[in-house]
């Protein structure tokens, strides 16, 4: 063992018996402090607390008013062409069938899939585009619903990242790397900015895909995992089969009255526990179990959906209320956000379009692109919308180039070099346009927006300064920007 380990190991030794053995004094009062919402060692039971009060984040945030105080992300995996659906481009109408010429190409990074090809046919849109709301904002016919909510979205079309393949591309969004094990964004916001509700987790994760399951890619749970901040902060994800939240229910012949005395002994002893190694996973454990026993209330009436008026339900169309669907994902993410969730992830696969670009794309908007417009509906009916971050994109883009026999394509490969995002409310410019492309859709032209400088703007947006949230670990300060990203004024209200 070299001298390095072995002071580590004293140190970490005497924090032990400094906060864990000290049975008064600092050791007592560190431990209030960390149950202080869990009801161990409070001086009336956890079942006669009062709930929904939520937890306080780290001291000094936010850092400024948010403008956002929730945030829901439209997470379309495989990545959705910009060409096809927000960044008509004439020109490959024109060119269709030729090669993008050498000198827009350079040398961009491609995908092991096309990086050798010797053709390069331009492929144009594979529907008309038209102009939507009073802004006139341009976007294919496939998203119609999207469109009539022009005037309260803002349309990025200068988003480029350095993956050209979707866990990397996926994780460097969500986690700031593009190696996992770094914390996931939402982690970072519960963190720092902590809870609203009790009765809820902070953040939650759900999933789901086309019919079809065309898209072969995985959702890896490092997307919303805590990395090495304390697991307590991961996100929690709901299943899109069976129950919800799998192990709520009390066992047949255990009552609630029963269930919250086991958790308080339980609790009890986990405390003695904590304070004897001051593991903070060992306080992970005690909030995971007060949060089950909450949740035991909180997610039926999350799922009972007999309130939502008829009209409502329509306007997600219908699969509003089938199980494990992208639209009953929006509904019910809907509900998370009026009850206090703070981070919202809604993963939806399917926009790997290789080689089925022709039907799959359309398909894909069915399905999506109607529940995610409801969303902001239902937000803006409901005064929620002005404080409510709304996201909706993908890894990346597609080729604008063809896929395939270069005769005939049908389909477009991963492209990192420019693509489009929506973003709508908290604090976001509506009706807006942001970036622009060449005539091919390949090089940006206007107002770079590279993945680190979204992930700044999202923060700033909820109060925090980027810079400013960190933790250490492995002896250097870490930040879901790592060490990159600017605000993008250009987008904010």
């Amino acid at each position: 063992m070299n001298r390095e380990l072995q002071r580590e190991n004293i140190e970490r030794v005497t924090r032990r018996q400094l906060f864990g053995s000290a049975a008064s004094g600092i050791g007592a009062a560190a431990l209030a402090s960390l149950l202080k919402t869990d009801g161990a060692f409070a001086t009336e039971p956890a079942s006669a607390q009062q709930e929904g009060s939520g937890t306080p984040g780290l001291a000094g945030l936010p850092h400024f008013a948010p403008r956002a105080k929730r945030v829901i992300v439209f997470w379309q995996g495989g990545g959705p062409s910009h060409v096809d659906l927000f960044d008509d481009k004439p020109m490959l109408a024109q060119m269709a069938g030729q090669d993008v010429p050498d000198s827009i190409r350079g040398d961009t990074r491609l995908s092991t899939m096309s990086s050798g090809y010797s053709k390069w046919p331009c492929v144009p849109s594979i529907k008309p585009h038209k102009p939507y709301g009073k802004c006139g904002m341009v976007m294919s016919e496939m998203l119609h619903n999207v469109g009539a909510m022009a005037d309260d979205i803002c349309l990025v079309r200068s988003l480029h990242t350095e993956a050209v393949n979707h866990a990397p591309g996926v994780t460097l969004f969500m986690t700031g790397s593009q190696v996992p094990g770094r914390p996931s964004m939402g982690a970072w916001l519960s963190y720092g900015l902590g809870s609203e509700t009790d009765n809820l987790p902070t953040f939650v994760v759900m999933t789901s895909s086309d019919k079809g399951k065309t898209c072969g890619q995985l959702f890896f749970d490092y997307y919303w995992g805590a990395g090495f901040l304390p697991s307590r902060y991961q996100g929690v994800r709901f299943r899109n089969t069976g129950d919800l939240v799998p192990y709520l229910a009390n066992p047949p012949g255990v009552s609630r009255s029963s269930r919250r005395a086991l958790l308080d002994d339980i609790a009890a002893m986990n405390a003695v526990h904590l304070a004897d190694y001051g593991d903070p996973e060992i306080d992970t454990r005690i909030a995971q179990y007060e949060m089950a026993f909450r949740m035991q209330t909180s997610v039926p009436d999350l799922v009972d959906f007999s309130d939502e008026s008829p009209k409502t339900l329509e306007r997600y169309g219908p699969n509003a209320l089938v199980k494990g669907t992208y639209a009953n994902n929006c509904l019910i993410a809907r509900r998370l956000l009026e009850r206090g969730v703070r981070f919202v992830q809604l993963m939806h696969s399917g926009w790997d379009q290789h080689g089925n670009l022709y039907t799959q794309l359309e398909e894909q908007c069915v399905d999506t692109e109607g529940p995610s417009a409801a969303v902001v509906q239902d937000l803006k009916d409901r005064g929620m919308l002005d404080d409510t971050l709304v996201i909706w994109g993908g890894e990346f883009g597609r080729t604008p180039f063809g896929q395939g026999d270069s005769s005939k394509p049908t389909g477009r490969d991963h492209f990192g070099k420019a693509y489009s995002w929506w973003l709508a409310g908290g604090g976001i410019k509506p009706g807006h346009i942001y970036g622009a492309t060449d005539e091919f859709g390949w090089n940006i032209t206007e107002n770079p927006v590279h993945v680190h400088d979204m992930q700044a703007t999202i923060l700033h947006l909820c109060g925090i300064d980027h810079e400013r949230l960190t933790f250490r670990y492995q002896g250097r300060q870490y930040r879901l920007t790592d060490v990159h990203g600017k605000i993008v004024n250009g987008i904010l209200a």
